[in-house]
């Protein structure tokens, strides 16, 4: 059956028949399975073009993806602005700072959010700014009706166990990235706990922000030289048996049906088709072999090794430093 957000006239009806929807905790949402993560748009892993972002927009939106993630983190603002001149209703959005007078500001900007989320809540001072302050800030938000869901976005995951049995508040939602990918699989110790909460599990980067692909990571991607150099021997090896292996990551993730949705960033009109094909294309059987034997030789051995504290540790290096300067 179609989801509630089919648009007669607006979306591709043949598309939306092939993608699986899920629902989304106790939401009463029912997100695809592959959804959509606009930190691409804000030219965070490369330069973009603003016509081919808004056409990637408009084909995910008409291929029956109907949650899109956002924040003023990816690209100062230049992914939120895209998404506008995109002139598309925006059925669920995570967009959000720590900041109080932030989030209010820009939830009275914004009129059609159904989800609003903390983002990575770890760069906080302390988890005690989130309980008694933050989540605070946008029940306001909720109960003023500009937001109908809430929610806590960041990379530990044993951060999400400690909010959620602390808060006053309800959430609904967690969303956690880099943790249910071929490197890194993490999250489905994870996901029984979320489920008995009643919390709807949101899933980002599939390929690990660019370590599970043939171009690899950005210059400043977090991980150890020693994930980099498993993955990259990975990507290497399923190139010279003619195999994409950002394909074998993705169906890695979306096979595990018990994930709700799993967000996937490109500003590429090619790499969106590929993923949403990817949806309903099962593997081929050359396919599942490789897949089999990069795990085997080259990611289980990682032992679902993360990079937790890198980014933080070197954030607050960077306030410090800015601090020296300033009293300098």
């Amino acid at each position: 059956s179609l989801p509630e957000t089919y648009v007669e006239g607006f979306h591709d009806i043949t598309q939306v028949k092939l993608m699986p929807y899920r629902p989304l905790g106790r939401t009463g949402l029912h997100v695809s399975a592959l959804s959509f993560g606009a930190s691409s748009l804000g030219s965070v892993f490369r330069s973009t073009e603003q016509g081919e972002s808004l056409e990637v927009v408009k084909t995910a939106l008409k291929s029956g993806i109907n949650y899109l993630d956002t924040a003023p983190w990816y690209g100062h603002g230049k992914s939120e602005s895209v998404l506008g001149k995109a002139e598309v209703r925006l059925e669920s959005v995570q967009s959000s700072s720590l900041r109080i007078k932030y989030i209010l500001t820009l939830t009275i900007k914004t009129h059609e959010i159904l989800q609003i989320c903390i983002h990575d809540m770890e760069f906080a001072p302390s988890i005690d700014i989130i309980l008694n302050e933050t989540l605070p800030a946008l029940q306001k938000v909720k109960e003023a009706g500009k937001a109908k869901f809430i929610g806590i976005t960041g990379y530990p995951l044993e951060n999400f166990k400690t909010v959620l049995e602390k808060s006053q508040v309800q959430i609904d939602v967690i969303l956690t990235y880099c943790r249910a990918s071929m490197n890194d699989n993490s999250l489905r110790d994870w996901l029984p706990y979320f489920q008995s909460q009643g919390v709807g599990v949101v899933n980002a980067s599939p390929i690990s922000m660019g370590l599970l692909s043939s171009r690899g990571p950005p210059a400043w991607h977090p991980a150890s030289s020693v994930i980099k150099t498993a993955c990259a021997e990975a990507a290497a090896y399923c190139s010279e048996r003619g195999v994409d292996i950002s394909r074998l990551a993705l169906k890695f993730t979306l096979d595990q049906t018990d994930i709700p949705t799993t967000l996937v960033s490109t500003a590429s009109l090619e790499n969106l088709q590929k993923n949403i094909e990817s949806v309903h294309t099962p593997l081929s059987d050359k396919e599942k072999q490789v897949l089999e034997e990069v795990m085997e030789k080259f990611l289980n051995p990682l032992q679902n090794a993360n990079w937790e504290g890198v980014e933080v540790a070197e954030y607050r290096r960077s306030l410090e430093q800015q601090c020296e300067n300033l009293v300098n």
